[in-house]
């Protein structure tokens, strides 16, 4: 992790100019107050990207919930036109008991549709990747800050 300072002392890398007067030799309190800002600012932008990546994971999960939920409901249509299926095959044998079998083989086949493509894409939520491997190059910063 490289940070990159103004020819400006007083201006930092996020455009923040410092209230600090420039000096020469710097004391070891001003060095221990410029890492406390540093990781401060660190800290601060990996929140924020953990926020980004959360909101994004979270939107594709609820698609995939709100998929989920329609092949429940395509299921328990199966169900109610299948019940009325076997009402009306057992009643008339007739030609309206297999228009009712083929609308429910269509709600069938829209539920299995459904049911596997949220399925898919539920699968396909990730943990936020980018922020674990960031936090991981830091960590690795802070114990080695010379390579």
């Amino acid at each position: 992790m490289a940070i990159h300072y103004s020819e400006d002392p007083a201006v930092q890398p996020d455009g923040i100019t410092s209230t600090r007067a420039p000096s020469s030799d710097p004391s070891v309190g001003e060095l221990v107050g410029e890492i406390s800002e540093d990781l401060s600012r660190l800290v601060r932008s990996e929140i924020e990207l953990a926020k980004t990546e959360i909101k994004q994971e979270t939107a594709k999960a609820g698609k995939a919930a709100g998929m989920l939920a329609g092949s429940g409901y395509a299921g328990h249509l199966v169900l109610l036109l299948g019940s009325l299926a076997a009402i009306f095959g057992l009643a008339h044998v007739v030609d309206l008991a297999w228009a009712a079998l083929i609308v429910t083989a269509f709600w069938a086949l829209v539920g299995a549709i459904l049911f596997v493509t949220g399925r898919k894409r539920l699968r396909a939520v990730r943990v936020p990747e980018r922020t674990s491997e960031s936090l991981k190059e830091d960590a690795r910063w802070v114990r080695n800050p010379t390579s």
